[in-house]
């Protein structure tokens, strides 16, 4: 089959990370892929080299005017796209995210997960990009459920791969550079803003600093399409009214990442919406503790492995139990479940499925 995936950026969040990924397997398995997306910013490539296998087409998405909102670069960004993709080259046009499946009109979409959005032209794409696509396939069934309650769509119910080995093996050598360079620290991954829960983990830091002094708290990553300077800035107000002073690494290179979540005391994951994780379960193939916030989805997804907190108090708590003590079956169990979970069994779900349809 010729197939294309599409995603609307060149930069490390879960949604172009998934596609990558996926790309990557669904050429192992024979067949024919290519990925495209915006370049926002100059960018020509994406954030990590692409394995040969997989076609890559880049659309140069030029800066907008001066005090350009979200919302009408959410608009142009689909019309640029759209103007450039040609469906009629491929068996398959799966889209990844709201954007890119406003861009391409039918296709399949995957729902990572569901928004709730204040911008009307946000909403509006977000809805269009459920209703429109003729199928549909989710990361997690508890996301498949939601989609089923509230649109009465139904999808398939394919989980994320995971790069296992590549933060199982992180280089010891990374880990000491980042320890020597961090001390002990809580990690985050995915910037600051609302949908991370960044609010509620600086609460928490800051309690658990209490018992814990010397614990830093360190985020990495925040490349995001939408204006959070609002948040930002109550997020950094409030940490100097809690007289704490978190690490914010930004963009982290992609080589520097697995070690620097293998050598994290703890990883914290307290987003408020999710569908399946994957930054979380790439800290269980590395071996770190994970705590997260206690949604029916992360319970469907890490079950034993993690452990559940929801609030700033019962955040703080678990962070200082899995501080405070090994857990070696916990920790042995969040092995093995992402080790399970290999983006060449997602691959061929999706083919099983491209073919059905």
């Amino acid at each position: 089959m010729k197939i294309a995936l599409l995603s609307y950026s060149t930069k490390p969040r879960g949604g172009v990370v998934h596609t990558l990924a996926l790309a990557e397997a669904l050429a192992a398995a024979g067949e024919d892929v290519t990925v495209w997306t915006l370049g926002r910013g100059g960018d020509t490539g994406f954030f990590r080299p692409v394995d040969p296998a997989v076609r890559v087409r880049v659309v140069p998405f030029p800066d907008g005017p001066d005090g350009e909102d979200v919302g009408s670069r959410i608009l142009r960004s689909i019309e640029v796209l759209g103007a450039a993709f040609t469906p009629e080259d491929y068996d398959v046009v799966h889209a990844q995210d709201c954007i890119s499946a406003n861009a391409v009109g039918d296709c399949v979409r995957t729902v990572h997960h569901l928004d709730e959005f204040t911008t009307p032209e946000l909403a509006e794409c977000h809805e269009r990009a459920l209703v429109n696509p003729s199928a549909h396939v989710c990361v997690s069934r508890s996301v498949a459920d939601e989609l089923l309650a509230g649109w009465a769509i139904k999808a398939e119910v394919i989980p994320n791969g995971v790069a296992h080995d590549r933060f199982a093996c992180a280089a010891e050598s990374g880990k000491r550079a980042w320890k020597e360079r961090l001390g002990r620290y809580v990690l985050a991954v995915g910037g600051i803003e609302p949908r991370k829960g960044s609010l509620d983990l600086l609460e928490a830091h800051a309690l658990l600093r209490a018992q814990e002094p010397d614990v830093s708290l360190v985020i990495a990553g925040g490349e995001t399409l939408f204006d959070y300077r609002e948040y930002r800035r109550r997020w950094e107000e409030r940490a100097v009214e809690l007289g704490v002073e978190p690490i914010v690494l930004g963009p982290v290179a992609e080589d520097d990442l697995p070690p620097l979540v293998a050598a994290a005391d703890v990883f914290a994951f307290p987003s408020t919406k999710e569908g399946f994780g994957l930054a979380a379960m790439e800290a269980l193939a590395a071996g770190t503790p994970v705590v997260v916030r206690d949604l029916a989805v992360l319970r469907e997804v890490f079950g034993g492995a993690a452990r559940f907190a929801d609030g700033p108090e019962a955040f703080a708590a678990e962070l200082g139990s899995a501080l405070a003590w090994e857990d070696p079956d916990r920790r042995e169990a969040g092995r093995e479940l992402a080790a399970a979970h290999t983006w060449q069994a997602a691959a061929e779900r999706h083919i099983a499925f491209y073919r059905s349809l």
